[in-house]
């Protein structure tokens, strides 16, 4: 079987480095718990735009050239970008990767694109096919309202169980080489759907492809939950947090004290009013490629399984009645 290592994982043999990560996140998430850890913090969330649909493909656009500086790289070094985003036809992304001179491929999965955009540049670092690869994605609060929910003059009420999606972009640069964390497994998820139809409870619709993945990837590479420092789940939330634990111990699996979900830890709840927690695209990526990259880089964290999830769902398919499937990809990164 070569690589593949039980049903759903890959090994990454030749560990492919994270070279740099880059943040970018809007003034609610800057002024939230883990303000400390983004790299850029805006005070507007148009940033200088006249569309919140622009001002979210200037955010990716920034995370992604800022990543490639901090690893002292040239838009020409980069061999592939892996991105994508929450709106119609991936238009954040393609935007920004229209201003960059890097071969682009676009990915749609829902608020898990983080992992998924990770997983495939890590592949292909693994197959030998490039030398540098980047893989980011982004979201923002009014872009997807807009899309998704409601203008945001309607001034509709949330539910309690609902989640904020976040402003924010994250990017992480892959290369061959050098003292930095790495990536050693992935595991692709597949597509749960058990007939959540509230759009406005992500986190329940979500839970049960967390859970079959994390399960799916301890089963698949023979490790015990209690390898990890810390296992991060993308956007669940407070409400989706529970129920992944909840569940995970019928697989018995229990991982309550390693556990966060980064939904569960961006905002403040209370005091920010989000609800049950954040949730979108950059609700992952910025928390990995801030906080959780930043204390692997201080030594506090060496064996890291990132998460990120998502809820396949469209206007389209709201509209019609549909269910909302769920998706989750997870990433093993380590450091010596």
């Amino acid at each position: 079987m070569g690589k593949r290592v039980g049903k759903q994982t890959v090994e990454i043999e030749s560990k492919p480095r994270i070279i740099a990560t880059s943040s970018i996140v809007g003034p609610k998430e800057g002024s939230g718990p883990l303000k400390d850890y983004f790299d850029i913090i805006l005070e507007d969330d148009l940033n200088d735009k006249d569309s919140y649909e622009k001002a979210e493909s200037s955010l990716i656009y920034t995370s992604i050239s800022e990543c490639i500086k901090k690893a002292n790289l040239k838009e020409e070094d980069i061999n592939y970008l892996f991105a994508g985003d929450l709106l119609n036809q991936l238009t954040s992304s393609s935007f920004a990767a229209r201003d960059l001179n890097i071969p682009f491929v676009g990915l749609y999965g829902a608020c898990s694109t983080m992992t998924e955009s990770l997983s495939m540049a890590s592949m292909i670092m693994d197959g030998g096919f490039a030398n540098y690869v980047v893989a980011a994605t982004s979201s923002h609060f009014s872009s997807a309202e807009r899309q998704f929910r409601f203008p945001l003059e309607y001034g509709s009420q949330r539910s309690p169980t609902a989640q904020w999606t976040v402003t924010g972009s994250g990017a992480m640069v892959l290369g061959k080489e050098g003292n930095f964390p790495y990536v050693t497994f992935v595991t692709i998820g597949k597509v749960k759907d058990y007939g959540v139809c509230d759009v406005n409870n992500m986190g329940e619709s979500m839970a049960p492809a967390a859970v079959d993945t994390i399960a799916q990837h301890l089963r698949d590479t023979g490790r015990d939950s209690n390898y990890y420092d810390l296992i991060a789940t993308g956007d669940l939330g407070s409400v989706g947090k529970k129920l992944t634990e909840k569940l995970l111990l019928e697989y018995g699996y229990d991982i309550k004290n390693i556990y966060i979900d980064c939904g569960d830890e961006i905002f403040d709840h209370k005091k920010q009013g989000t609800n049950a927690g954040g949730s979108g695209c950059g609700c992952s990526a910025v928390v990995d490629c801030g906080y959780i990259y930043k204390n692997i880089i201080k030594g506090n964290l060496k064996k890291v399984l990132l998460v990120s999830t998502g809820a396949l769902l469209s206007s389209t398919s709201c509209f019609q009645g549909l269910t909302i499937p769920g998706i989750a990809h997870a990433v093993a990164i380590e450091t010596d």
